[in-house]
């Protein structure tokens, strides 16, 4: 995620918008001397450990480092916060399912979301007050929400309208009724006010400017992923990585490219912070970068026009929601008022499994990370040796989560760090005759004998919360079996046919049929089929 490239909106790839360009590579870092760190305990309101980077370290001038008063004075700063009294970022409008209920998390905290009757959005706790069964395995019955293991049904604002156990003149208990949370529709976001307590605050709604402008179009996609929200956020603020990690996913990121960025930070809240970016040698910053809390992160770049005077807007968008310890599901929105035509070449779930690739060369070490840091419970500048050239707001946001990290489950920051008290939720797969059919995560998913969720498995970090990328996988599932059975009835007949050239145009005919089969085998795959290393292939 670095410097906008206009040329790269032809394949708008998360991070790779924000790609360099630069034929420099960059300069060798000379190994770091080692040196023993002393621990002290660490506890959720701060820790006074000593700094990273001792004075006398070799390489000391290119790493980002504080004197240990600066530390202890930054350990001191708290804000008050309540990660409940924010807006999360549900799911994608557009993805929404109209006939089924969707389970979701914001930590752990489990949300059932779906459509009522009239088409209206509900979002309640996701579990029934009768036995605790979770209503996203439930159904749709003329609008109401149904419980399947006995039937309870609700709507509204959480009423519950049917027990089906209830004797006729009794009256249903007031306790049956279920507590709504608010949510909101916004420029094609669902948001949810995770607070029961506190009323909604409707000017925490964030509200992205250029998503308003006339033109603007994007290109949206939704990802489940496997690690935590504040690793998946870091990486997503981290350009520095994208020459390497990236190299050659699309011709914007080139491994030779990696070089020195210089970074400006111009303003810090205690809600965030922003500040501009670039190549160190060009000596300027044209990357406006922003991040707010709870998991807004965007990078914008504006670019005029020569000939017309005309500013055009450039936007990538991410919207990182915690859904539970060691996962997160990530909105990522690439956008701009200067479409390329060569763009609506390309159908749009191209664009989807591209996206879904990129996260999968990154997975690998930021799942790895994700397991450290929960090992080494210690906060992150014990661990990290962050870069002034790449790694600035990697640090400003760890600092941040220092500040507001007491108001949160748990949290990674520079300095502190409080570790989950609450054992993780485990997703059991669904298993016996029914488990090709089974609808799981969320309510509708399996195909064939991809049933068992796994966030690592492409197929259900994106295509089943992903209405286009179903729809294209289904209708490829169709015309395979289709084609291979009009192969086989045309090789049949070529076998019976006497006439040679009869045998000619029915054998031409089955094998491009058979063509065709593999083709739409081919664009399965593609949607559902990890990436993997050319190193790492048998």
């Amino acid at each position: 995620m670095a410097f906008i490239n206009h040329t790269s909106l032809l394949s708008p790839t998360p991070k790779l918008l924000f790609s360099l360009t630069s034929p420099n590579p960059s300069p060798l870092i000379k190994p770091f001397l080692t040196h023993k760190r002393s621990l002290s305990l660490h506890t959720k309101y701060g820790a006074t450990t000593p700094s990273v980077v001792e004075e006398e370290e070799e390489g000391n001038n290119v790493l980002l480092s504080s004197t240990r008063e600066e530390e202890r004075r930054e350990s001191r700063i708290l804000v008050d916060y309540d990660w409940t009294e924010e807006w999360y970022p549900l799911y994608l409008t557009k993805d929404v399912p109209d006939d089924a209920p969707l389970g979701l998390t914001v930590y752990h905290k489990q949300l059932v979301l779906y459509r009522d009757g009239s088409g209206e959005l509900r979002c309640y706790e996701d579990r029934c007050p009768h036995r605790l069964a979770k209503l996203s395995e439930g159904q749709l019955i003329d609008g109401r929400l149904e419980c399947l293991y006995h039937g309870w049904q609700f709507e509204g604002e959480g009423q519950c309208v049917k027990i089906p156990q209830l004797p006729a003149n009794a009256k249903i208990p007031k306790a049956a009724c279920l507590k709504p949370y608010e949510i909101r529709d916004s420029q094609g976001v669902i948001w949810v006010w995770m607070s029961q307590k506190t009323p909604p605050n409707l000017n925490k709604i964030p509200w992205f400017e250029n998503f308003a402008r006339p033109g603007f179009t994007d290109i949206s996609t939704i990802h489940e992923l496997p690690y935590d929200h504040s690793i998946l956020l870091e990486n997503l603020m981290d350009p520095a990585h994208v020459p390497i990690s990236h190299d050659r996913t699309d011709w914007t990121a080139k491994r030779e490219d990696a070089q020195p960025l210089s970074f400006e930070v111009t303003e810090r809240t205690d809600r965030g912070f922003a500040g501009w970016w670039g190549r160190a040698r060009d000596n300027s910053s044209p990357n406006f970068l922003r991040f707010e809390a709870p998991c807004v992160l965007q990078n914008n770049r504006e670019i005029v026009d020569e000939k017309t005077g005309v500013t055009n807007y450039f936007t990538g968008l991410f919207l990182c929601r915690p859904s539970g310890q060691g996962k997160s599901m990530l909105i990522v929105r690439f956008g701009n008022t200067r479409g390329s035509p060569l763009i609506k070449l390309f159908p749009k779930w191209y664009f989807h499994q591209n996206a879904c690739k990129v996260f999968e060369q990154d997975m690998g070490f930021l799942s790895s990370q994700n397991e450290i840091l929960m090992k080494e419970k210690v906060p992150t500048k014990e661990l990290y040796l962050n870069l002034k050239s790449s790694d600035t707001w990697v640090v400003e946001y760890r600092k941040w989560m220092d500040k507001v990290g007491h108001g949160m489950p748990y949290h990674f920051g520079h300095g502190t760090i409080w570790l989950p008290q609450e054992p993780a939720v485990v997703e059991h797969a669904p298993a016996g005759l029914v488990a090709g059919i089974s609808a799981s995560s969320p309510a509708k998913g399996g195909i064939g004998t991809m049933h068992a969720p796994n966030f690592s498995n492409r197929y259900f970090r994106h295509v089943i919360h992903c209405k286009g990328c179903r729809t294209v996988v289904k209708a490829f599932e169709a015309w395979k079996k289709g084609l291979s059975a009009v192969a086989v009835a045309l090789t049949a007949l070529a076998i019976l046919v006497s006439g040679r050239q009869w045998k000619t145009i029915l054998l031409v005919s089955a094998a491009l049929c058979s063509g065709g089969a593999y083709a739409c085998s081919t664009a399965i795959a593609m949607n559902t089929t990890n990436f993997i290393r050319t190193h790492r292939r048998l």
